[in-house]
């Protein structure tokens, strides 16, 4: 465990469970920990094991060269950064924002960051806290790279991997968003599955292994689509659209017999049958990702 002095101090703003997780495992690494949150005594714990509890946003973040935010949204980031003593008290600093919100926010926040003379890196925590500290976490961060590799210190002492994934402050949310797009719709399509087997008499746990079945094969999937979005080549060789819809069309029938909606199927039927519908009936169905962003007509 590296020894970190006095110029290594951090301060977390936010002390929800994943800012008093952040706070924890920057104390458990010897960091000199200053926290503060909008609601009153979320730190207490936090300060018996050695961090400062600081009386306001401003006295926080003027205690360490470096601020790690983590709360709601940037509606809540921006309430506390923003407000007049804090901001002069965070010139010349660095902010990391650990918040998760768009693209388009994380860019506003560091062009206002910018013209207040605060050193600004945005960032995205993709695991649960109880992988924070320990090798599972995974964290990404973007922008300028010499301020991250300024800080990287003190960021690696939350364990886990850390990726910088370029200049633009906006790219961190942007794979966040997209990631977590994956999550939300695969836990959608999990929660439907689970209404249909139970109609038909199916327990959670009895589908649950074959749940898993189905999700071993995608990663590999994932790889060989990414090739076919990249390259433009859509190939349906093994699996074409068609099929796809077949399938789909299933579901539906077997979810509206039981009075079960069936809208985020229906959804994704739509998209397969519209590049159907333009001449791509031989390709995969990857080929709905060009259909999501061209308007109908």
């Amino acid at each position: 465990m590296p020894t970190y002095d006095h110029d290594s101090a951090v301060t977390v703003i936010g002390l929800g469970p994943m800012g008093r997780t952040l706070a924890g495992t920057f104390l458990d690494a010897g960091l000199r920990v200053t926290v503060w949150n909008r609601t009153p005594g979320r730190d207490r714990d936090l300060v018996e094991r050695g961090a400062t509890s600081a009386a306001s946003a401003a006295e926080a973040v003027a205690a360490s060269p470096l601020t790690v935010v983590c709360v709601v949204n940037y509606d809540a980031s921006d309430a506390v950064l923003r407000q007049d003593d804090v901001t002069d008290a965070l010139k010349g600093r660095t902010v990391v924002n650990l918040t998760a919100d768009t693209p388009a926010r994380a860019r506003d926040t560091a062009a206002w960051a910018a013209e207040h003379g605060i050193r600004y890196l945005d960032g995205a925590i993709m695991t649960p806290t109880t992988a924070i500290g320990t090798p599972d976490g995974v964290f990404l961060h973007s922008g300028p790279s010499d301020l991250y590799r300024e800080h990287q210190d003190v960021l690696f002492a939350l364990g886990g991997s850390h990726t910088h994934l370029g200049e633009d402050v906006g790219r961190a949310a942007s794979y966040d968003i997209a990631l977590l797009d994956i999550f939300w719709t695969a836990m959608a399509g999990y929660a439907h599955a689970v209404a249909i087997a139970r109609a038909e008499g199916i327990t959670a746990r009895e589908l649950a292994p074959f749940a898993s079945g189905i999700s071993a094969i995608l990663p590999a999937l994932f790889e060989e689509f990414a090739g076919d979005v990249d390259e433009g080549t859509y190939s349906g060789e093994l699996n074409p659209i068609t099929s796809g819809v077949s399938t789909m069309a299933h579901i539906i029938e077997a979810s509206e017999s039981h009075g079960i909606e069936a809208t985020v199927m229906r959804a994704a039927e739509g998209q397969a049958r519209r590049a159907i519908g333009l001449g791509h009936e031989t390709d995969g169905f990857m080929r709905v990702t060009e259909m999501l962003g061209r308007p109908r007509r």
